[in-house]
């Protein structure tokens, strides 16, 4: 299910008036990421940096995100992502006393496959074209003499606004990013990339997952990412090593039977 279709489905399910509260604020957050984006590929780092751009664009930040953590709580109760989103959505507090070289320097580097790093880049250079599309808009809008009620106006300046926005994040993400690559075919050890296929100890099953970063994971498609909890326990593990792994239903054991890379 897409961004639009899931907040269609919140929305709808809410009172007239609540629903008019939060519907602004929950448009604001699908146009962000796009309306045709898979609901279950959006990350909590994305849901962090959001929280973090809503906090530097307004004062009344704490507000303004209830309505995107109604919906991600929804999303969640309904099954329709994995992991509690909501509890990323958090306005930080930055210290006015450090410095901001300081705060660049502490930008952690994040590992990323080629195909997620290029798929970065992707984005960032459709948002870049976008900007015409938003210029041509502006000017259009501006055309109307009458300022005072000119809708189509404000709407391009927030469409700017958050393309900007967006631009910045992905641009930011792109100089941190560090190109994880793959290892000869005779390194046995699962990593990042690797195809892992395990032996369920318990039912006999044969399960076979690919570790992938967390933007990459799509567990209809056996994608797992390495900071879930069988991701961290198949990482740097050998072939024939056995991975136990907690559950709710209690431990499961698993022996891993080939690793290919």
């Amino acid at each position: 299910m897409n961004l639009e279709e899931a907040a269609f489905s919140f929305l709808t399910r809410l009172p007239p008036e609540e629903r008019k509260d939060k519907q602004q604020e929950v448009n604001r957050f699908i146009l962000w990421y796009g309306k045709e984006r898979p609901l279950s590929q959006i990350t909590a780092l994305e849901v962090a940096n959001y929280a973090e751009w809503v906090g530097a664009s307004t004062v009344d930040a704490t507000k303004k995100l209830e309505p995107v953590k109604a919906f991600l709580v929804y999303a969640k109760k309904g099954g329709l992502i994995e992991t509690n989103l909501a509890s990323h959505l958090r306005v930080r507090q930055t210290s006015p006393k450090t410095p901001l070289t300081a705060r660049r320097r502490s930008k952690k580097q994040v590992a990323l496959t080629l195909e997620d790093y290029a798929q970065l880049k992707s984005q960032l250079a459709a948002l870049e074209e976008e900007r015409l599309h938003i210029a041509e808009e502006l000017r259009q809008a501006a055309a109307d003499k009458d300022f005072r009620e000119n809708a189509p106006l404000e709407a391009a300046r927030e469409h700017r606004d958050q393309v900007e926005a967006r631009i910045k994040e992905l641009q930011a993400a792109v100089s941190t990013a560090v190109v994880v690559k793959e290892k000869a075919a005779d390194d046995l050890k699962a990593m990042l990339g690797s195809t892992v296929i395990l032996h369920n100890i318990s039912s006999g099953e044969k399960l076979n997952y690919t570790l992938v970063t967390t933007n990459e994971a799509n567990p209809a498609k056996n994608k797992i990412s390495i900071a879930s909890p069988l991701g961290k326990a198949l990482l740097n593990k050998q072939q024939g090593d056995i991975v136990k792994v907690t559950a709710p239903m209690g431990e499961l054991s698993y022996q891993i039977e080939r690793i290919k890379h």
